[in-house]
């Protein structure tokens, strides 16, 4: 870096109804995946940070939960970790599908106009949209008065990145890179790994059983025969999700973890030995106690 360019960096929040891409824009800006995703919505649980570093700038995105009206302990830790993430960034980015303004999108615009950091709306989809729709939408969001930018996207295609980059390095502030330039996430080994094991339950299990599962990583430091041994417990809610999961002869448990395991060989680079097993853990998502023994600790969030 030239001594007459100056070295931007700070930490800029992405919020958003759950499922229009937060995790898909954060996954193709940092170039590796770090967080999941899927076509379920409420994918993400936790605040993910993806950091990405150039020469001249580093940028540490906060992909936060899909924001909507929280009805179960889980749901308030979820909408906790996303309003939270607000408190202490640079920038916020704001995404929305191109369409019509929904509830959803008024209630985290009313939580919005309480924070004193630049906000930019990015409308995601956009190779999915007629382009002829897209002047009424900004048009809407304009008249609110509370975004400084509006970036039409597509997380998938890659469709305005470039502008999207160029407009975070004229906001951010200057500064130090925060986090060492090969770093990409600030998140644990065995948490990435516990959330690729939660992707493929996503993919491949029924409606029900997805949110009602979590993944805790029980072991995750011997080596044997060269292997990495993973020992990880999927936890449902009752006795039908886990024969869900399990399936017939343990064929879909057979199924999530040699999806699983290749995704994380990917991510260690290195082999994998993994085992699962799955238990019931009765309503989970409304037990204080158990969801902060699997790592969800909303007292992190005050």
């Amino acid at each position: 870096m030239s001594q007459e360019t100056k070295n931007k960096s700070g930490f800029v929040a992405l919020v958003g109804r759950p499922n229009v891409g937060k995790s898909t824009l954060m996954n193709y800006l940092v170039g590796q995946k770090v967080a999941i995703t899927s076509n379920k919505p409420q994918t993400t649980r936790n605040k993910i940070s993806g950091i990405y570093t150039t020469d001249d700038m580093q940028v540490v995105f906060v992909d936060t939960p899909g924001i909507f009206k929280p009805h179960l302990e889980l749901d308030d830790y979820m909408d906790k970790a996303s309003f939270s993430s607000l408190k202490d960034v640079d920038l916020i980015l704001f995404m929305v599908e191109p369409e019509k303004m929904g509830r959803g999108d008024e209630y985290i615009i009313e939580q919005l106009k309480k924070v004193n950091v630049p906000i930019l709306l990015l409308i995601n989809k956009v190779d999915q949209a007629n382009p002829n729709e897209l002047l009424p939408i900004i048009d809407e969001y304009h008249k609110l008065d509370v975004f400084k930018e509006f970036l039409p996207i597509s997380a998938t295609q890659g469709i305005g990145i470039a502008d999207l980059i160029e407009v975070l390095r004229e906001y951010l502030p200057e500064g130090p890179d925060y986090y060492d330039p090969e770093q990409i996430t600030d998140r644990p080994e065995y948490f990435m790994v516990a959330e690729l094991i939660r992707e493929q339950i996503l993919k491949l299990t029924a409606e029900e059983v997805p949110h009602a599962a979590a993944v805790w990583v029980e072991r995750m430091n011997q080596h044997e025969n060269n292997k990495l041994q993973i020992e990880a417990t999927i936890y449902v809610e009752k006795s039908g999700q886990k024969g869900i999961i399990i399936g017939k002869g343990g064929a879909m448990l057979k199924q999530i973890g040699i999806k699983s395991r290749k995704q994380i060989e990917e991510l260690l680079g290195e082999k994998v030995n993994l085992k699962l097993w799955v238990k019931v853990q009765r309503n989970w998502r409304s037990d204080p106690r158990f969801l902060k023994q699997i790592g969800y600790n909303s007292k992190d969030l005050s």
